[in-house]
Protein backbone atom coordinates (compact mmCIF):
# COMPACT_ATOMS: atom_id res chain seq x y z
CA UNK A 1 0.00 0.00 0.00
CA UNK A 2 1.50 3.64 -0.95
CA UNK A 3 0.12 6.87 -0.72
CA UNK A 4 2.27 9.69 -1.32
CA UNK A 5 3.06 12.28 0.62
CA UNK A 6 1.25 13.94 -2.27
CA UNK A 7 -2.42 12.05 -2.41
CA UNK A 8 -2.58 13.19 1.47
CA UNK A 9 -1.49 16.68 0.82
CA UNK A 10 -2.85 18.48 -2.54
CA UNK A 11 -3.01 21.92 -3.78
CA UNK A 12 -5.94 22.88 -4.12
CA UNK A 13 -9.40 25.24 -3.96
CA UNK A 14 -11.68 25.79 -1.29
CA UNK A 15 -14.24 25.32 0.26
CA UNK A 16 -14.50 21.14 0.10
CA UNK A 17 -12.10 18.61 -1.24
CA UNK A 18 -14.76 16.01 -1.65
CA UNK A 19 -17.47 18.17 -2.65
CA UNK A 20 -15.32 21.06 -5.17
CA UNK A 21 -11.78 19.47 -5.59
CA UNK A 22 -13.20 16.07 -6.74
CA UNK A 23 -15.97 16.83 -8.76
CA UNK A 24 -13.37 19.26 -10.84
CA UNK A 25 -11.26 16.27 -10.97
CA UNK A 26 -14.23 14.01 -12.22
CA UNK A 27 -15.21 16.45 -14.94
CA UNK A 28 -11.55 16.62 -15.91
CA UNK A 29 -11.39 12.96 -16.16
CA UNK A 30 -14.12 12.21 -18.33
CA UNK A 31 -13.25 14.92 -20.52
CA UNK A 32 -10.09 13.18 -20.91
CA UNK A 33 -12.53 9.64 -21.81
CA UNK A 34 -14.24 12.33 -24.17
CA UNK A 35 -11.22 12.97 -25.96
CA UNK A 36 -9.88 9.00 -26.45
CA UNK A 37 -13.21 8.44 -27.81
CA UNK A 38 -13.77 7.47 -31.09
CA UNK A 39 -16.71 9.36 -31.66
CA UNK A 40 -17.92 13.34 -31.29
CA UNK A 41 -20.20 14.49 -28.71
CA UNK A 42 -22.32 17.58 -28.87
CA UNK A 43 -23.82 17.98 -25.25
CA UNK A 44 -22.64 16.52 -21.52
CA UNK A 45 -25.23 16.78 -18.31
CA UNK A 46 -24.58 15.79 -14.91
CA UNK A 47 -26.14 14.38 -12.07
CA UNK A 48 -25.02 14.44 -8.03
CA UNK A 49 -26.07 12.60 -5.53
CA UNK A 50 -26.31 11.56 -1.94
CA UNK A 51 -24.05 14.37 -0.42
CA UNK A 52 -22.95 16.11 -3.13
CA UNK A 53 -26.61 16.96 -3.72
CA UNK A 54 -27.54 17.68 -0.32
CA UNK A 55 -24.91 19.76 0.59
CA UNK A 56 -23.66 20.44 -2.92
CA UNK A 57 -25.01 24.18 -3.34
CA UNK A 58 -23.04 25.10 -0.21
CA UNK A 59 -20.46 23.55 -1.06
CA UNK A 60 -20.23 25.45 -4.49
CA UNK A 61 -19.94 21.93 -6.08
CA UNK A 62 -21.94 22.93 -9.03
CA UNK A 63 -19.93 25.32 -9.87
CA UNK A 64 -17.26 22.99 -9.47
CA UNK A 65 -18.69 20.28 -11.95
CA UNK A 66 -18.98 23.20 -14.53
CA UNK A 67 -16.22 24.55 -14.38
CA UNK A 68 -14.58 20.89 -14.67
CA UNK A 69 -16.10 20.48 -17.35
CA UNK A 70 -15.03 23.43 -18.76
CA UNK A 71 -11.39 22.27 -18.47
CA UNK A 72 -10.59 23.87 -15.09
CA UNK A 73 -7.99 21.61 -12.40
CA UNK A 74 -7.86 22.54 -8.78
CA UNK A 75 -4.12 22.82 -9.20
CA UNK A 76 -3.90 25.86 -11.85
CA UNK A 77 -7.19 27.34 -10.92
CA UNK A 78 -7.50 31.00 -11.44
CA UNK A 79 -10.63 33.22 -9.80
CA UNK A 80 -11.03 35.02 -12.53
CA UNK A 81 -11.09 33.07 -15.15
CA UNK A 82 -13.08 31.26 -13.66
CA UNK A 83 -15.99 33.88 -12.75
CA UNK A 84 -15.41 34.86 -16.87
CA UNK A 85 -15.80 31.47 -18.13
CA UNK A 86 -19.25 30.75 -16.20
CA UNK A 87 -20.87 34.07 -17.49
CA UNK A 88 -20.23 32.75 -21.33
CA UNK A 89 -21.36 29.35 -20.25
CA UNK A 90 -24.74 30.73 -19.02
CA UNK A 91 -24.98 33.07 -21.71
CA UNK A 92 -23.98 30.49 -24.34
CA UNK A 93 -25.79 27.60 -23.31
CA UNK A 94 -22.16 25.53 -24.37
CA UNK A 95 -18.98 24.88 -23.07
CA UNK A 96 -15.46 24.83 -25.01
CA UNK A 97 -13.09 22.58 -22.95
CA UNK A 98 -9.60 22.36 -25.34
CA UNK A 99 -9.54 19.19 -27.50
CA UNK A 100 -13.03 18.53 -28.01
CA UNK A 101 -15.59 20.78 -29.98
CA UNK A 102 -17.66 22.81 -28.23
CA UNK A 103 -20.68 20.91 -26.13
CA UNK A 104 -24.33 22.05 -25.29
CA UNK A 105 -24.80 22.72 -22.09
CA UNK A 106 -27.23 24.36 -20.02
CA UNK A 107 -26.44 25.07 -16.42
CA UNK A 108 -30.22 25.11 -15.77
CA UNK A 109 -31.18 21.92 -16.97
CA UNK A 110 -28.03 19.58 -17.30
CA UNK A 111 -26.95 20.43 -14.15
CA UNK A 112 -29.36 17.92 -11.69
CA UNK A 113 -29.30 17.54 -8.24
CA UNK A 114 -31.22 13.80 -7.05
CA UNK A 115 -32.32 14.06 -2.92
CA UNK A 116 -32.90 10.23 -3.74
CA UNK A 117 -31.17 6.85 -1.39
CA UNK A 118 -27.39 7.02 -2.12
CA UNK A 119 -25.51 5.22 -4.77
CA UNK A 120 -24.21 2.28 -3.71
CA UNK A 121 -20.35 2.31 -2.95
CA UNK A 122 -20.21 5.97 -1.39
CA UNK A 123 -22.07 9.02 -0.71
CA UNK A 124 -20.36 11.22 -2.78
CA UNK A 125 -21.57 10.40 -5.92
CA UNK A 126 -21.91 12.01 -9.23
CA UNK A 127 -22.68 10.91 -12.99
CA UNK A 128 -21.78 12.49 -15.99
CA UNK A 129 -22.81 11.88 -19.45
CA UNK A 130 -22.06 12.55 -23.29
CA UNK A 131 -24.92 13.03 -25.47
CA UNK A 132 -24.87 12.87 -29.20
CA UNK A 133 -27.08 15.04 -31.53
CA UNK A 134 -30.40 13.56 -30.90
CA UNK A 135 -29.72 13.69 -27.71
CA UNK A 136 -29.15 10.03 -26.93
CA UNK A 137 -26.13 8.77 -24.22
CA UNK A 138 -23.00 8.35 -25.80
CA UNK A 139 -21.14 8.15 -22.84
CA UNK A 140 -21.54 7.87 -18.94
CA UNK A 141 -19.40 7.58 -16.24
CA UNK A 142 -20.16 7.66 -12.34
CA UNK A 143 -17.46 9.08 -10.51
CA UNK A 144 -16.97 8.81 -6.53
CA UNK A 145 -15.56 11.64 -4.31
CA UNK A 146 -14.08 9.82 -1.66
CA UNK A 147 -12.52 12.51 0.11
CA UNK A 148 -9.06 14.75 0.42
CA UNK A 149 -9.61 14.68 -3.86
CA UNK A 150 -9.65 11.41 -4.08
CA UNK A 151 -12.11 10.43 -7.14
CA UNK A 152 -12.68 6.88 -8.27
CA UNK A 153 -14.86 5.69 -10.92
CA UNK A 154 -17.27 2.80 -9.97
CA UNK A 155 -15.29 0.24 -11.56
CA UNK A 156 -12.04 1.64 -9.60
CA UNK A 157 -14.05 1.53 -6.77
CA UNK A 158 -15.54 -1.58 -6.86
CA UNK A 159 -11.63 -3.39 -7.68
CA UNK A 160 -11.03 -2.16 -3.84
CA UNK A 161 -8.78 0.22 -1.74
CA UNK A 162 -5.61 -0.98 -3.21
CA UNK A 163 -5.30 -0.18 -6.42
CA UNK A 164 -1.22 1.04 -6.48
CA UNK A 165 0.50 -0.35 -9.32
CA UNK A 166 3.87 1.38 -9.45
CA UNK A 167 6.45 -0.12 -8.25
CA UNK A 168 7.17 -2.05 -5.21
CA UNK A 169 8.44 0.48 -1.68
CA UNK A 170 10.50 -0.65 0.36
CA UNK A 171 8.35 0.09 3.60
CA UNK A 172 5.33 -0.89 2.58
CA UNK A 173 3.17 -0.82 6.06
CA UNK A 174 -0.16 -0.84 5.81
CA UNK A 175 -1.11 -0.99 9.65
CA UNK A 176 0.47 1.30 12.81
CA UNK A 177 1.94 -1.99 14.44
CA UNK A 178 3.44 -2.69 10.69
CA UNK A 179 4.80 0.74 10.61
CA UNK A 180 6.76 0.21 14.17
CA UNK A 181 7.96 -2.73 13.63
CA UNK A 182 9.47 -1.72 10.61
CA UNK A 183 10.83 1.26 11.82
CA UNK A 184 12.73 -1.16 14.70
CA UNK A 185 13.93 -3.25 11.97
CA UNK A 186 15.31 -0.48 10.00
CA UNK A 187 16.31 1.83 12.99
CA UNK A 188 14.50 4.29 10.46
CA UNK A 189 11.98 6.94 11.90
CA UNK A 190 8.56 6.75 10.39
CA UNK A 191 9.98 10.00 7.85
CA UNK A 192 12.63 8.29 6.89
CA UNK A 193 10.96 5.23 5.85
CA UNK A 194 8.18 7.43 4.30
CA UNK A 195 10.67 9.39 2.40
CA UNK A 196 12.35 6.32 0.77
CA UNK A 197 9.25 5.20 -0.40
CA UNK A 198 8.76 8.54 -1.87
CA UNK A 199 12.23 7.76 -2.73
CA UNK A 200 11.28 4.70 -4.69
CA UNK A 201 8.42 6.87 -7.28
CA UNK A 202 10.60 10.21 -7.63
CA UNK A 203 13.97 11.62 -7.38
CA UNK A 204 14.82 13.54 -4.14
CA UNK A 205 14.71 17.15 -5.92
CA UNK A 206 11.10 16.36 -6.90
CA UNK A 207 10.60 15.40 -3.48
CA UNK A 208 12.39 18.40 -1.59
CA UNK A 209 10.42 21.13 -4.05
CA UNK A 210 6.79 19.01 -4.25
CA UNK A 211 6.88 19.42 -0.44
CA UNK A 212 8.39 22.89 -0.08
CA UNK A 213 5.81 24.28 -1.91
CA UNK A 214 2.80 22.44 -0.32
CA UNK A 215 4.53 24.92 2.98
CA UNK A 216 4.38 27.95 1.02
CA UNK A 217 0.68 27.27 0.02
CA UNK A 218 -0.12 26.93 3.09
CA UNK A 219 1.86 29.40 5.34
CA UNK A 220 0.37 32.16 2.33
CA UNK A 221 -2.97 30.36 3.18
CA UNK A 222 -2.64 31.59 7.19
CA UNK A 223 -0.95 34.72 6.24
CA UNK A 224 -4.05 35.96 3.93
CA UNK A 225 -6.62 34.55 6.57
CA UNK A 226 -4.90 36.50 9.57
CA UNK A 227 -5.14 39.84 7.35
CA UNK A 228 -8.20 39.75 5.64
CA UNK A 229 -11.54 40.43 6.96
CA UNK A 230 -15.22 41.09 5.83
CA UNK A 231 -18.01 38.79 5.46
CA UNK A 232 -17.79 34.96 4.18
CA UNK A 233 -19.81 33.68 1.33
CA UNK A 234 -22.84 32.18 1.21
CA UNK A 235 -25.72 33.57 2.92
CA UNK A 236 -24.77 33.03 6.41
CA UNK A 237 -23.18 36.39 7.56
CA UNK A 238 -20.32 34.86 8.99
CA UNK A 239 -17.71 37.24 10.24
CA UNK A 240 -14.21 36.53 9.61
CA UNK A 241 -12.64 37.00 12.93
CA UNK A 242 -9.19 35.56 12.34
CA UNK A 243 -7.63 39.06 11.25
CA UNK A 244 -9.23 40.90 14.38
CA UNK A 245 -8.11 37.83 17.10
CA UNK A 246 -4.52 38.22 15.44
CA UNK A 247 -4.50 41.80 15.98
CA UNK A 248 -5.18 41.41 19.79
CA UNK A 249 -2.87 38.73 20.29
CA UNK A 250 0.18 40.88 18.72
CA UNK A 251 -1.30 44.08 20.72
CA UNK A 252 -0.63 42.11 23.78
CA UNK A 253 2.00 40.71 23.33
CA UNK A 254 5.26 41.72 25.89
CA UNK A 255 2.53 43.34 27.92
CA UNK A 256 3.13 40.41 30.62
CA UNK A 257 -0.39 40.34 31.06
CA UNK A 258 -1.78 37.58 29.02
CA UNK A 259 -2.49 33.85 30.73
CA UNK A 260 -0.98 30.97 29.72
CA UNK A 261 -3.81 29.47 28.06
CA UNK A 262 -3.56 32.41 25.21
CA UNK A 263 -1.12 30.11 23.63
CA UNK A 264 -4.52 28.21 22.66
CA UNK A 265 -5.37 31.46 20.96
CA UNK A 266 -2.65 31.66 18.84
CA UNK A 267 -2.98 27.55 17.48
CA UNK A 268 -6.60 28.35 16.63
CA UNK A 269 -6.26 31.47 15.38
CA UNK A 270 -3.68 29.96 12.75
CA UNK A 271 -5.80 27.34 11.69
CA UNK A 272 -9.12 29.63 11.71
CA UNK A 273 -7.29 31.55 9.35
CA UNK A 274 -6.67 28.78 6.98
CA UNK A 275 -10.60 27.46 7.17
CA UNK A 276 -11.83 31.36 6.66
CA UNK A 277 -9.49 31.40 3.15
CA UNK A 278 -11.26 27.95 2.58
CA UNK A 279 -14.84 29.06 3.17
CA UNK A 280 -14.28 31.44 0.88
CA UNK A 281 -13.30 29.85 -2.28
CA UNK A 282 -9.08 30.50 -1.79
CA UNK A 283 -6.61 28.19 -2.45
CA UNK A 284 -5.77 26.01 -0.02
CA UNK A 285 -3.94 22.51 0.83
CA UNK A 286 -6.25 19.62 1.53
CA UNK A 287 -4.59 18.49 4.92
CA UNK A 288 -6.23 15.66 4.54
CA UNK A 289 -8.82 17.43 3.51
CA UNK A 290 -10.43 21.09 3.00
CA UNK A 291 -12.88 20.92 5.69
CA UNK A 292 -9.58 20.17 7.83
CA UNK A 293 -7.07 22.13 6.05
CA UNK A 294 -6.11 24.30 9.16
CA UNK A 295 -5.18 21.96 11.59
CA UNK A 296 -1.83 20.81 10.25
CA UNK A 297 -0.81 23.99 9.24
CA UNK A 298 -1.74 25.58 12.13
CA UNK A 299 0.23 23.11 14.35
CA UNK A 300 3.23 23.75 12.11
CA UNK A 301 2.88 27.52 12.25
CA UNK A 302 2.78 27.07 15.97
CA UNK A 303 5.70 25.04 16.14
CA UNK A 304 7.42 27.39 14.01
CA UNK A 305 6.30 30.62 15.97
CA UNK A 306 6.77 29.48 19.45
CA UNK A 307 8.37 26.41 20.30
CA UNK A 308 12.27 27.24 21.14
CA UNK A 309 14.66 25.58 19.11
CA UNK A 310 12.02 24.91 15.72
CA UNK A 311 13.40 25.27 12.50
CA UNK A 312 11.71 25.09 8.71
CA UNK A 313 14.32 22.70 7.79
CA UNK A 314 12.55 20.19 9.81
CA UNK A 315 9.19 20.69 8.00
CA UNK A 316 9.56 17.80 5.38
CA UNK A 317 9.83 15.54 8.64
CA UNK A 318 6.63 16.95 10.18
CA UNK A 319 4.41 16.68 6.71
CA UNK A 320 6.19 12.85 5.71
CA UNK A 321 5.19 11.84 9.41
CA UNK A 322 1.78 13.17 8.80
CA UNK A 323 1.55 11.53 5.66
CA UNK A 324 2.63 8.13 6.72
CA UNK A 325 -0.60 8.60 9.83
CA UNK A 326 -2.71 9.89 7.13
CA UNK A 327 -2.29 7.22 4.87
CA UNK A 328 -3.21 4.51 7.75
CA UNK A 329 -5.92 6.19 8.77
CA UNK A 330 -7.41 6.79 4.72
CA UNK A 331 -6.56 2.70 4.16
CA UNK A 332 -7.86 1.39 6.87
CA UNK A 333 -10.86 3.89 7.61
CA UNK A 334 -11.64 6.93 5.96
CA UNK A 335 -11.17 10.74 5.48
CA UNK A 336 -14.25 11.65 3.95
CA UNK A 337 -16.97 13.18 6.09
CA UNK A 338 -19.75 12.22 3.68
CA UNK A 339 -17.86 8.86 4.63
CA UNK A 340 -17.87 8.81 8.42
CA UNK A 341 -18.85 12.43 9.85
CA UNK A 342 -16.23 14.96 10.83
CA UNK A 343 -14.16 12.72 13.30
CA UNK A 344 -12.54 11.31 9.61
CA UNK A 345 -11.87 14.27 8.90
CA UNK A 346 -10.86 16.97 11.26
CA UNK A 347 -10.03 13.82 13.81
CA UNK A 348 -7.25 12.51 11.33
CA UNK A 349 -6.44 15.77 10.66
CA UNK A 350 -5.18 16.29 14.57
CA UNK A 351 -3.60 12.54 14.37
CA UNK A 352 -1.40 13.74 11.26
CA UNK A 353 -0.61 16.81 12.67
CA UNK A 354 0.07 15.01 16.61
CA UNK A 355 2.74 13.10 14.98
CA UNK A 356 4.12 15.23 13.35
CA UNK A 357 4.70 17.82 15.75
CA UNK A 358 5.81 14.28 18.07
CA UNK A 359 8.14 13.28 15.59
CA UNK A 360 9.94 17.08 15.07
CA UNK A 361 10.01 17.51 19.10
CA UNK A 362 11.99 14.40 19.31
CA UNK A 363 9.61 11.24 19.45
CA UNK A 364 10.37 7.77 18.81
CA UNK A 365 8.41 5.78 16.66
CA UNK A 366 6.34 4.57 19.69
CA UNK A 367 5.58 7.86 20.94
CA UNK A 368 4.42 9.29 17.40
CA UNK A 369 2.09 6.68 17.26
CA UNK A 370 0.81 6.57 20.95
CA UNK A 371 0.37 10.83 19.89
CA UNK A 372 -1.83 9.89 17.00
CA UNK A 373 -3.67 7.18 18.69
CA UNK A 374 -4.55 10.25 21.33
CA UNK A 375 -5.52 12.63 18.86
CA UNK A 376 -7.92 10.60 16.98
CA UNK A 377 -9.37 8.68 19.98
CA UNK A 378 -10.18 12.12 21.31
CA UNK A 379 -12.25 12.94 18.36
CA UNK A 380 -14.15 9.89 17.42
CA UNK A 381 -17.79 10.32 17.29
CA UNK A 382 -17.78 13.65 15.94
CA UNK A 383 -20.25 14.48 13.26
CA UNK A 384 -20.27 16.51 9.92
CA UNK A 385 -22.72 18.77 10.17
CA UNK A 386 -22.22 22.23 8.49
CA UNK A 387 -24.95 24.91 9.16
CA UNK A 388 -26.77 25.52 5.18
CA UNK A 389 -24.31 22.89 3.97
CA UNK A 390 -21.30 25.96 3.96
CA UNK A 391 -17.73 24.58 5.16
CA UNK A 392 -18.28 27.53 8.35
CA UNK A 393 -20.28 27.06 11.10
CA UNK A 394 -18.68 25.06 13.24
CA UNK A 395 -16.03 24.05 10.85
CA UNK A 396 -13.71 27.06 10.84
CA UNK A 397 -13.55 26.97 14.50
CA UNK A 398 -13.42 23.26 14.71
CA UNK A 399 -9.83 23.02 13.35
CA UNK A 400 -8.66 25.42 16.01
CA UNK A 401 -9.47 22.63 18.63
CA UNK A 402 -8.27 20.09 16.49
CA UNK A 403 -4.92 21.71 16.36
CA UNK A 404 -5.01 22.15 20.20
CA UNK A 405 -5.91 18.87 20.89
CA UNK A 406 -2.74 17.70 18.13
CA UNK A 407 -0.39 19.31 20.15
CA UNK A 408 -1.94 18.43 23.79
CA UNK A 409 -1.66 14.47 22.28
CA UNK A 410 2.13 15.24 21.37
CA UNK A 411 2.85 16.55 24.72
CA UNK A 412 1.65 13.94 26.77
CA UNK A 413 3.37 11.57 24.31
CA UNK A 414 6.60 12.91 24.47
CA UNK A 415 6.05 12.42 28.56
CA UNK A 416 5.88 8.89 28.18
CA UNK A 417 7.39 6.14 26.51
CA UNK A 418 5.59 5.51 23.93
CA UNK A 419 3.37 2.35 25.96
CA UNK A 420 0.07 2.73 26.30
CA UNK A 421 -3.54 0.78 26.60
CA UNK A 422 -5.31 1.93 22.80
CA UNK A 423 -3.55 1.11 19.69
CA UNK A 424 -3.61 3.55 17.00
CA UNK A 425 -5.26 0.30 15.11
CA UNK A 426 -7.35 -0.04 17.50
CA UNK A 427 -8.66 3.60 17.12
CA UNK A 428 -8.92 3.77 13.48
CA UNK A 429 -11.02 0.53 13.20
CA UNK A 430 -13.11 2.09 16.13
CA UNK A 431 -13.72 4.94 13.47
CA UNK A 432 -14.05 3.25 11.15
CA UNK A 433 -16.88 0.90 12.46
CA UNK A 434 -18.67 3.91 14.09
CA UNK A 435 -18.61 6.13 10.45
CA UNK A 436 -20.45 2.49 9.87
CA UNK A 437 -22.96 3.20 11.91
CA UNK A 438 -23.37 6.75 12.35
CA UNK A 439 -26.89 8.05 10.68
CA UNK A 440 -26.38 9.45 7.16
CA UNK A 441 -27.95 13.04 8.61
CA UNK A 442 -24.85 13.77 10.65
CA UNK A 443 -22.49 12.90 7.60
CA UNK A 444 -22.42 15.63 5.92
CA UNK A 445 -25.93 15.70 4.51
CA UNK A 446 -27.07 18.87 6.47
CA UNK A 447 -30.17 16.79 7.91
CA UNK A 448 -29.27 16.64 11.29
CA UNK A 449 -27.17 18.19 14.00
CA UNK A 450 -26.40 22.26 14.38
CA UNK A 451 -28.02 21.95 10.57
CA UNK A 452 -31.09 21.65 11.83
CA UNK A 453 -30.89 23.64 15.14
CA UNK A 454 -28.76 26.41 13.85
CA UNK A 455 -31.41 29.50 11.94
CA UNK A 456 -29.87 29.10 8.65
CA UNK A 457 -30.83 32.69 7.38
Amino acid sequence: MFLSVFDMFKVGIGPSSSHTMGPMVAAARFLDRLRAAPFSASGVNATLHGSLAFTGVGHATDRATILGLAGFVPETYDHAHAEATLARIRETRSIHPDGLDPLGFDPETDLRFDFGPNLPGHANAMILRATDKQGDVIAQETYFSIGGGFVMTEAELAAGKDTDDGPPVPYPFKSAADMLRMASESGLTIAGMKRANELSRRNASALDDGIQRLWTVMNECIDRGLETGGILPGGLSVKRRAKGIHDKLLAERGLNQSPPHTINDWMSVYAMAVNEENAAGGQVVTAPTNGAAGVVPATIRYWLDHVPGATKARIPEFLLTAAAIGGLVKFNASISGAEAGCQAEVGSASAMAAAGICAVMGGTPEQIENAAEIALEHHLGMTCDPVKGLVQVPCIERNGLGAIKAVSAASLALRGDGSHFVPLDSAIETMRQTGMDMHERYKETSLGGLAVNVPNC
